[in-house]
């Protein structure tokens, strides 16, 4: 591969903002510093930023789909291309999400994403949502299909998945719940809480340390109980994922989440569904059916059924409600989960870390995202 540098650039590294900077890379970044360091190298492709600003590449560790595709297609040939699409959204490392289907659907889904993984870099884990969740706080996840964890039925899953699971969803009050944990410790996977009715006297004794798309599908916040989010709020420990839309939580509720986790325990997430990308319409989530209207996907009895967020809007959108600064949706949109699933290689930019960054015009949109080095091209 032939070595780029991005020049005159404003660099979000994760830990610093370079004012005037240049990054240096081929697959890995090799350099990175203020202009008054740079030396032209030969036979080097250069690229002016001129005043741009350069992002690490965005990381969503909850989505279902997107462009017409859905995970639980389990299709290799449409994951790369949803994949593929995702990428234009700033996104270089994505956990393709799961969500409550009978064992064989999510065993075949966890199967064909391992498969995909070994071809297409930028998965870079897997979120299994359901099917050890609670019936009262299902959302969009298929009631027939829940059950409570089971120990076995997940370690045959984590194999089957190439034990590329770095994430589950799971409520905290099931009576199998605590040693399900423990397992999950074992294997490396973060425990999450979400689709859960847990009180915060079950949860206090709870080894959860990650919420799946807060305040949406769990017990609320109450004055005489906090609930899982009363819960999620408290314990600083928590990384809390938000789906950062407007829709399933208001604006002044992601300002209110900011202001009491701090930027350094949120992970925005997009948890898209298939109609990501497409027009309004008729679609299919865990084989029910989904109606897209005004930014907003629904069940037939209303409930909201996954977004059709795209991941740069939900940055722009983290800015625009918390009032917080680049540095800290750099945080939110990539160092933070980095951090959590101990992917070293990726969110920040730093020498030997994966080149994978977006550079952005002054309205934060995308000019350009490089995955493994390389300029995506939708």
């Amino acid at each position: 591969m032939t070595s780029k540098v991005i020049k005159n650039a404003v660099i979000y590294t994760g830990e610093s903002v370079i004012a005037e900077g240049f990054v240096r890379f081929d697959k890995e970044v090799t350099e990175v510093g203020p202009m008054t360091s740079y030396q032209e190298q030969a036979n080097e492709e250069v690229i002016d930023a001129k005043g741009q600003k350069l992002v690490p590449g965005f990381i969503d560790v909850h989505t279902h789909g997107g462009y017409s595709f859905d995970v639980m297609d389990a299709d290799p040939e449409k994951l790369k291309k949803q994949m593929h699409k995702m990428i234009g959204e700033g996104l270089t490392t994505i956990f393709p999400t799961t969500m409550t289907q009978s064992n064989e659907n999510i065993e075949k889904a966890l199967r064909v994403i391992d498969e995909v993984a070994k071809e297409v870099p930028v998965i870079g884990g897997i979120h299994l949502e359901g099917p050890f969740v609670s019936p009262v706080f299902k959302g969009a996840q298929p009631e027939e299909y829940i059950t409570e964890p089971d120990l076995e039925l997940f370690k045959k899953w984590y194999k089957a998945s190439g034990e590329r699971i770095k994430l589950v969803t799971y409520a905290p009050e099931h009576s199998t719940s605590p040693a399900f944990e423990d397992l999950c410790i074992e294997l490396g996977v973060v425990p999450s809480v979400g689709h859960s009715n847990a009180c915060r006297a079950q949860l206090i004794h709870s080894k959860a340390s990650h919420a799946t798309h807060m305040y949406n599908a769990c017990r609320p916040l109450h004055h005489r109980e906090p609930g899982v989010v009363g819960h999620v709020m408290l314990e600083k420990n928590i990384q809390a994922e938000l789906i950062v839309d407007g829709i399933h939580v208001h604006p002044d509720m992601i300002k209110l989440a900011y202001n009491v986790k701090g930027s350094e325990h949120i992970n925005i997430i997009t948890d898209s569904m298939r109609a990501k990308g497409m027009p309004d319409g008729d679609y299919e989530l865990g084989g029910q059916k989904v109606y897209v209207k005004d930014r907003q996907a629904r069940l037939e009895d209303g409930t909201l059924a996954g977004s059709v967020l795209k991941y740069d809007d939900a940055f722009r959108n983290m800015i625009k409600f918390a009032g917080c600064t680049m540095e800290e949706a750099v945080l939110m949109s990539s160092v933070n989960q980095a951090k959590e699933f101990k992917l070293d290689k990726k969110g920040g930019i730093a020498v030997g870390k994966d080149a994978d960054f977006n550079l952005l015009n002054d309205a934060l949109e995308i000019q350009a995202t490089y995955s493994f080095g390389e300029k995506h091209i939708n």
